[in-house]
């Protein structure tokens, strides 16, 4: 049997897709029925439109959703990790995805834990109705976007979406928060990337000059630092270091 928490969190996904619908349709998400024949006016023709541009932001909304929380630190700081050690391949891509995913979880868990009572669990009893639900949903994950997202990113946005300047952070809309929160979550990741890629760097100088001081020119550096690499990150317990550190640094803010 499927367990609540699973179930749980199929429906807290679904709430984020009507979250995403609803900043188009003010007034509800529309009904579809699958008829044959003409429109009767502009009224329907309207209403199609309505239901083709829904199914389009469905559609993109499992990407537009990833790049909403913190899955897009965790696989950038992975990847740059792979590369500072040396083997691109390894762990194959499948496994850093899954990996950024179920932390994403963790980091994400408080913020899916509020949707759920202020949102999802009352409309389920009927105590609000659909459009004040997609309203309590959308604050707990514009409150987690905003407290990660630096006030010069959001302030270039707003920039450059050439409108009244909004007085209190209510009234930024979300379609200036998620760009604003994706760059500075991009920030994030290449600095902690390049802390990373640091120490490597250190041990590829080290073993290149060795290499260089015997006369061995022919014989490529990375080969003979790869397996030092390796061991050092082995040592230090690095996944174990890395995963901890990324998830603490949700806990501190940016």
């Amino acid at each position: 049997m499927v367990s609540k928490k699973v179930l749980s969190s199929f429906g807290l996904a679904a709430f984020g897709f009507l979250f995403l619908a609803s900043s188009v349709f003010a007034d509800g998400i529309p009904s579809v029925n699958l008829s044959v024949g003409g429109t009767a006016g502009p009224k329907e023709i309207s209403t199609t439109l309505q239901v083709l541009f829904m199914i389009t932001i469905l559609s993109l909304a499992p990407a537009i959703i990833v790049t909403m929380t913190s899955f897009t630190r965790f696989v950038i700081v992975f990847s740059l990790l792979r590369q500072a050690i040396g083997v691109h391949q390894v762990p194959p891509n499948q496994v850093l995805i899954g990996l950024a995913f179920f932390m994403s979880f963790i980091v994400m868990g408080p913020t899916l834990k509020r949707m759920n009572e202020d949102a999802l669990q009352p409309y389920q009893r009927n105590e609000l109705s659909q459009k004040e639900a997609l309203e309590a949903a959308g604050k707990p994950l514009r409150e987690f976007m905003l407290a990660h997202t630096r006030e010069k990113d959001l302030a270039l946005f707003v920039s450059l979406s050439n409108k009244e300047k909004p007085k209190t952070m209510d009234e930024v809309s979300m379609a200036n928060i998620i760009p604003s929160f994706i760059i500075s979550e991009l920030k994030t990741a290449f600095q902690i990337g390049f802390m990373i890629y640091v120490p490597f760097l250190v041990i590829d100088i080290v073993i290149a000059s060795v290499l260089l001081a015997m006369g061995m020119l022919v014989l490529p550096p990375v080969i003979i630092s790869l397996p030092f690499k390796l061991m050092l990150f082995v040592l230090v317990d690095g996944w174990n270091l890395i995963v901890g550190s990324l998830i603490k640094s949700f806990e501190v803010g940016v």
